[in-house]
């Protein structure tokens, strides 16, 4: 007990579940916490309040052993949301730069990493913009 497990989403034809419809429904859900084992194929489950129409009881196969990973870990600052559902993208730092040559001129781009975001996100953005709209990034890096 104390283990973790996902919960398998029975598939209903044209019942729309977790906001999705179909084959882009879930197929399982959690983790949650096996509080303890009932018979040889039963187990109990800690189900959130959300969920607290199902019955917590469920056998073995529907269920599927939850591996811990830290990678699945996001440790986010949290977002300041307008009234608008909207917010404000900060850049945090300049990762790269990079030249991109066309026929008759040259670009110079920026790689940016952005508050909220991991490194492989980062995108790439015009140096002149970044330059004019955020120049205490280019300051710390000359």
């Amino acid at each position: 007990m104390g283990d973790f497990v996902f919960l398998k989403v029975l598939p209903w034809k044209g019942v729309t579940r977790f906001g999705k419809k179909g084959k882009l429904s879930p197929r399982y859900i959690g983790p949650f916490e096996i509080l303890e084992r009932i018979g040889e194929v039963e187990y109990r489950l800690a189900l959130p309040p959300s969920l607290s129409h199902v019955h917590n009881v469920f056998h073995v196969f529907l269920l599927r052993k939850y591996m811990a990973n830290p990678s699945h870990i996001l440790s986010l600052e949290p977002m300041q949301v307008h009234e608008d559902l909207s917010y404000y993208e900060q850049p945090v730092e300049i990762l790269d730069y990079k030249e991109q040559i066309q026929r008759t001129k040259t670009i110079p781009l920026v790689k940016v990493l952005w508050r909220n975001h991991r490194v492989n996100e980062a995108t790439w953005e015009l140096e002149e913009t970044m330059t004019q709209e955020y120049p205490h990034l280019f300051k710390a890096t000359m």
